[in-house]
C-alpha cells in the first residue's frame, strides 16, 4: 500500500485502523494528554473513535503545573498520551500530576503512553553521578501508574527499572516499509551504523532487507562507553613526592591505559551506494553530519538519514540543510513541525495506527505479540 504524503511531507497511513472500539468497549475507556504532542493524542484518538477526554493542563503565574480533569475517571481506564520533547522536566511533571490526579479520583486503572522517554539515554552510572532512567522510573511508577507504552527505548533494559509492566513497541516496521517503498533502486543501498554501538541496529536492518552493512569507526568526541567511569578508575598516583608504593605485577590495581580514538574511517564498501544511517534518536546532529560527510568522500550517492524519535535540538534543521544528507525521516513521536519549515528534508512518518492499537489490545485484554511480530500499515 502507498503512503500518502500531506504538504509538509508527512507520511500518512490510511485514515482508520482495525483499532477502532466498539461502543461498549469504549464507554470504559478515558484518553487524555498533556501539552507535549496534542496532534498525536488527537490522531490517536481519531483512529480508536473516541474523543479525547477533558484534561486542562496549565502553568500558573509561578510556573507550577496545574492539571484539572473534566469528566468523571472513577473506575475507568485511563489513557494518558504524553511524550518527551525538549522541554522534558515540564512534561514529566505534567505526567506526574496528571497520573496522580487520576489515581486519586479512585480511576481503574492509569497507563502512560510515552512514545518518547525522557532521560533514556541516562541509564548507566556514571563518575560522581547517577542512574537517572532509573529514578524517572521510580517517580512514574509511584504516581500511580499501572502500565506504560513506550518505543524504542534507548536500551531495552530500561524496562527493568519499572515495577510495572512496559511494552516497548518498535517504529522499523514503518521505516523498512519507508525504504522499500520510497527510496528509488534501495536493493542497491547499504545499512550504515554510525559508530559501533549502532552496528546491532544496522545489522537488524540489513538482514530484514537483506542488504549489505558498513560501520564507521572512530569518533570526534567521547562516546558514552568511553566516559569516565569512577568505578573502574584506578587511584591516582602521588607527584607531590618521590615516594611511590613498591607492588609486584601480580598484586595491586595495574595502570589503566588510555583509549586513543582513530580519525572516522568506514569498514566496508560504499562506494557508488545509497547509504542509510538508521538510529534510535535524531538530536545532536553534529555527528550524523560529520559522517555523511565520510560517506560522500568515500564516493557514497544519497545519503538517508532514518531514526525513531526527531527531537532534532538546537540548529540540526541548519546543519542537515548545509549537509551531504539528502533526507531525515523520522516518525512522530515528538513533535517538530517547527523544524520542518526550517528544513525541506526532514520527513514525518505517523506512527498513530500502532499507539492505538496498542491501546485497543491492552484495554481488551488481548495478546501484544502480534504488534511485534506483523505490525504493518496495513488496514
Amino acid at each position: 500500500m502507498l503512503l500518502n504524503r500531506n504538504k509538509l511531507g508527512s507520511v500518512c497511513p490510511p485514515k482508520r485502523c482495525r483499532s477502532e472500539m466498539d461502543t461498549s468497549s469504549a464507554s470504559d475507556i478515558v484518553l487524555i494528554h498533556g501539552n507535549s504532542h496534542p496532534d498525536l493524542a488527537n490522531k490517536v484518538a481519531e483512529r480508536m473513535g473516541i474523543k479525547s477526554g477533558g484534561c486542562s493542563v496549565f502553568h500558573k503565574t509561578n510556573r507550577e503545573t496545574m492539571v484539572e480533569i473534566g469528566d468523571s475517571v472513577r473506575g475507568k481506564d485511563i489513557y494518558i498520551i504524553q511524550t518527551g520533547t525538549k522541554d522534558a522536566n515540564n512534561n514529566i511533571m505534567e505526567l506526574l500530576i496528571m497520573a496522580y490526579a487520576c489515581k486519586t479520583s479512585s480511576a481503574r486503572s492509569i497507563v502512560g503512553v510515552i512514545p518518547y522517554l525522557p532521560y533514556s539515554k541516562q541509564c548507566k552510572m556514571r563518575k560522581r553521578g547517577c542512574i537517572v532512567s532509573k529514578l524517572l522510573a521510580k517517580m512514574l511508577c509511584t504516581s500511580g501508574l499501572t502500565h506504560i507504552i513506550t518505543m524504542d527505548l534507548h536500551q531495552k533494559e530500561i524496562q527493568g527499572f519499572f515495577d510495572i509492566p512496559v511494552d516497548n513497541l518498535r517504529a522499523s516496521p514503518f521505516l523498512l516499509q519507508y525504504i522499500q517503498e520510497s527510496i528509488p533502486d534501495y536493493r542497491n543501498s547499504v545499512i550504515v551504523a554510525r559508530n559501533p554501538n549502532s552496528a546491532k541496529k544496522a545489522t537488524s536492518y540489513a538482514e530484514r532487507l537483506r542488504l549489505g552493512i558498513a560501520v564507521i569507526h572512530g569518533e570526534q568526541k567521547e562516546a558514552e562507553s568511553d566516559e569516565v567511569d569512577g568505578r573502574y578508575s584506578p587511584p591516582p598516583s602521588s607527584s607531590t613526592n618521590n615516594r611511590t608504593r613498591t607492588i609486584s605485577v601480580s598484586v595491586g590495581v595495574p595502570e589503566h591505559p588510555p583509549k586513543v580514538k582513530p580519525p572516522l574511517t568506514i569498514v566496508g564498501d560504499v562506494k557508488g551506494r545509497i547509504a542509510i544511517m538508521v538510529d534510535d534518536l535524531v538530536d545532536d546532529v553534529q555527528a550524523f553530519v560529520a559522517a555523511a560527510a565520510l560517506l560522500k568522500e568515500n564516493g557514497a550517492g544519497k545519503i538517508y538519514l532514518l531514526a525513531t524519535h526527531g527531537l532534532l535540538s538546537s540548529d540540526a534543521p541548519r546543519l542537515i540543510e548545509e549537509s551531504p544528507i539528502d533526507e531525515v525521516v523520522v516518525t512522530n513521536t515528538i513533535p517538530h513541525e517547527i523544524q520542518k519549515l526550517q528544513c525541506h528534508k526532514i520527513k514525518t512518518i505517523d506512527i498513530s495506527i500502532l499507539i492505538a492499537e496498542a491501546i485497543r489490545r491492552i484495554h481488551n485484554k488481548e495478546s501484544m505479540s502480534y504488534l511485534f511480530r506483523n505490525v504493518t500499515l496495513e488496514d
